[in-house]
């Protein structure tokens, strides 16, 4: 599956209720592919490089007309600029996280969107095959239901990160299919806001993506993902089916554990099916066994110890989406609570790692030979694997959970 490496914004973690993460710099919803191309034109004189844009995409079907209005009066916005090279990065617990973001209120919120528009969710799930709960917690955790959707001017940013040559392969289509909008008239070019990176909407959508999956919920002839939740929740719908989601499959379920598991076996990528983890006696907290021929991840957030979850195959949906384990985890657990499920046993997981301690982790596992990316204090999937291996070979219980013990160990 497809997914643009342009950074997604931290909107969605930065906005309700005077919620500060801290965090960024989230992989963004994956993108419809592009045109491979040797070289994307970027940089210099800023009409020129317009000219450019429009003669493109007049080559790919808009008019000039609409070309022209889409792009009269852009700007290079240094915010943009700035945000893009000063993008933060995820260190929250998945307790911590996900505690502050599927809180009561906005459960309750939820579930008044979905009677409210049980219609169209009805709709979403007879030709998508997505349940209510699932869009509805990625609807929450965007935007808080398009309560903030980003004040950024849609087309400068585009048209800032098309124009820099950091990533103008990745943003000048994103610009062309903006024009493409504005010839349908989904979008006002001058008015239009969003997220700094482009992504626009109640769900925070890229146009490509707008354009390639958008749906009209409320018979008005044009897709607004701004002003109409019905055109959100299926565009979303359309576009998570897109991703893989499969019809009538669970995506995560809470299990409590036995003392003793294979748990060098668990984590994103394991080799066993969910029916091989209920038989080592890992016992779902609903009690439904019926999926027990699917593959299942067993996941630890944060060790053994703390919330515990057997991830299914449509829980790589979430991963598409974002690459944040975190954020991924918690909107998964978001659309399960909405569906119904308990909430989640919040365990006794041990002590974490301060930001600089998981700094000198990394570094030690970077001299033991694991591959962990950068050394950047974050508990990356690289990060996991390798705390794993090491702590299989310590005879520590190698449940990918970073804690001073570990790194005492090391």
């Amino acid at each position: 599956m497809y997914v643009s490496p342009a950074s997604r914004t931290a909107l969605a973690l930065l906005f309700a209720a005077g919620l500060a993460t801290g965090a960024a710099a989230q992989t963004p919803a994956p993108s419809a592919p592009a045109s491979q191309t040797p070289a994307v034109a970027c940089d210099g004189d800023l009409s020129e490089f317009l000219a450019g844009v429009k003669a493109d995409a007049i080559a790919a079907g808009a008019s000039a007309e609409a070309a022209d209005k889409a792009l009269e009066g852009a700007q290079i916005d240094q915010k943009v600029l700035s945000r893009d090279r000063a993008q933060g990065v995820f260190k929250q617990t998945f307790l911590e996280f996900s505690q502050r973001t599927v809180s009561q209120g906005r459960l309750d919120i939820g579930r008044q969107k979905m009677k409210q528009y049980a219609d169209v969710f009805a709709r979403a799930e007879q030709e998508f095959g997505v349940p209510a709960g699932v869009i509805t917690a990625f609807w929450a955790m965007e935007t808080d239901f398009g309560a903030v959707q980003g004040d950024f001017n849609t087309r400068n940013a585009l048209v800032t990160l098309a124009h820099d040559c950091r990533r103008p392969e990745l943003f000048r289509p994103q610009l062309i299919a903006l024009i493409e909008m504005v010839q349908h008239g989904d979008l006002d070019p001058a008015t239009n806001t969003g997220a700094w990176a482009g992504e626009i909407g109640q769900v925070q959508m890229l146009p490509r993506d707008i354009v390639a999956y958008g749906m009209d919920g409320d018979g008005d002839g044009h897709v607004r993902l701004k002003q109409s939740g019905p055109d959100a929740i299926l565009t979303a719908a359309k576009f998570i089916q897109h991703l893989g989601f499969q019809k009538g499959q669970p995506w995560i379920q809470e299990v409590t554990l036995p003392e003793n598991l294979p748990w060098e076996k668990s984590g994103i990528g394991g080799p066993l099916t969910a029916g091989e983890w209920f038989a080592l006696g890992v016992k779902p907290r609903d009690g439904n066994t019926s999926f027990g021929n699917l593959h299942g991840d067993l996941i630890l957030p944060q060790g053994r110890l703390g919330p515990t979850f057997i991830a299914y195959p449509n829980f790589q949906i979430y991963l598409e989406w974002n690459k944040s384990f975190i954020y991924t985890t918690s909107a998964a657990y978001f659309a399960t609570r909405l569906a119904g499920a308990e909430t989640y046993l919040k365990g006794t997981p041990e002590q974490g790692l301060s930001n600089d301690q998981m700094k000198e982790l990394q570094t030690k596992l970077g001299t033991l030979g694991h591959d962990v990316g950068k050394v950047d204090g974050i508990l990356g999937s690289g990060t996991r694997v390798a705390i794993q291996k090491e702590q299989q070979r310590l005879g520590i219980p190698a449940d990918g959970w970073a804690t001073p013990t570990l790194l005492n160990s090391l």
